[in-house]
């Protein structure tokens, strides 16, 4: 029971990484984000690749 709850904890966590990083990366200005090399248009590919590989 202890793994299960372990598991949906990190679910939950990784989820909320996920939304906030990718919410960051879309709403970032453009010349901002070309700066530092990422397009906001890539902010669901980028924010899953940073939390789940």
């Amino acid at each position: 029971m202890n793994r299960l709850i372990e598991n949906l904890f990190t679910a939950v966590k990784n989820e909320a990484a996920y939304r906030r990083i990718r919410d960051e990366i879309a709403q970032m200005p453009r010349s901002q984000a070309l700066d530092i090399g990422v397009y906001p248009e890539d902010a669901e590919q980028i924010a899953s690749r940073a939390v789940w590989g």
